[in-house]
């Protein structure tokens, strides 16, 4: 089993633009593929049956790889696509955030198509990670834009793309970044507030999957560096791990605490992590 995340680069943080692996002890192991069409990546995600990994590369197109970091499926060059996170769907398809058209949508796992939209473009201002919960629901985190547009919030849809509530969480202090489902369902978030700051907050916050309401938030100790939070993942082990600009952050998820560094790496600019592998 290998941790990946991929690292944004260029404009966005002057990162590795790959998509890295590392050992469970936070060992750096190199690029998991070299092939080209991986570029400024974003989205990462394993599929149900943990044979492929999904990522969304900045060359506006989506890659199936295996585990020894071959294509497998390959949805071609997209226009425009512009894709930011993913996530599997309850009706098996692979879903990402459309940042430019500001909608989502689903691609068949063998990604032949373009994708179909679940919603009109330019229903949420400006959407960032989202997740599939239990009970049909899509949990979307909602963020504001550089134009202004927008609004910090956690959004609750149906599994079907229909805005429910536009008010499920609103927290004073967050502004959310990637979105995770907790095994009882509750909603965790990154968050960086004020978002792109050089004094923000980071943290992940947690909300009650029912009512919506704060229930607790983890961050790192004043001595550790925990900057510009993006991808959440439970590992294997069942801890929390969120990536940032230097590295990856490990929380114990039960207990609600801080567990340490789990990867160090100086301009990983990490956008999304995965476990993947033998």
């Amino acid at each position: 089993m290998k941790i990946l995340v991929t690292s944004a680069s260029g404009a966005n943080g002057n990162g590795y633009g790959q998509l890295l692996a590392f050992s469970t002890d936070g060992i750096a192991l190199g690029a998991f593929s070299d092939d080209p069409r991986i570029t400024d990546p974003r989205g990462l995600r394993v599929s149900e049956d943990g044979q492929l990994l999904y990522v969304n590369s900045g060359d506006d197109r989506i890659l199936a790889l295996d585990s020894r970091g071959e294509v497998q499926f390959d949805s071609g060059h997209i226009p425009d696509l512009d894709a930011g996170g993913g996530n599997f769907g309850p009706d098996g398809r692979y879903y990402i955030g459309l940042r430019s058209q500001r909608t989502i949508a689903a691609f068949p796992p063998d990604l032949d198509g373009i994708g179909t939209p679940m919603s009109t473009s330019g229903d949420v201002p400006f959407p960032r990670g989202f997740a599939f919960a239990d009970g049909g629901y899509l949990f979307l985190a909602s963020g504001v834009g550089p134009d202004g547009r927008g609004a910090n919030a956690i959004l609750q849809f149906t599994s079907s793309g229909i805005l429910i509530n536009d008010r499920f969480a609103v927290d004073d202090a967050m502004s959310p970044l990637d979105l995770a489902i907790a095994p009882g369902g509750n909603v965790l978030v990154s968050s960086e507030f004020p978002f792109g700051s050089p004094c923000a907050s980071a943290s992940v916050r947690e909300y009650d999957g029912r009512s919506g309401v704060l229930v607790r938030v983890f961050s790192a100790p004043s001595d550790v560096t925990f900057r510009r939070p993006r991808g959440l993942r439970f590992g294997p082990d069942g801890h929390l791990y969120c990536t940032a600009q230097d590295g990856v952050i490990a929380f114990d998820y039960k207990r609600g605490r801080y567990l340490g560094v789990g990867v160090n790496c100086p301009r990983l600019n990490g956008q999304a992590i995965e476990f993947f592998g033998d």
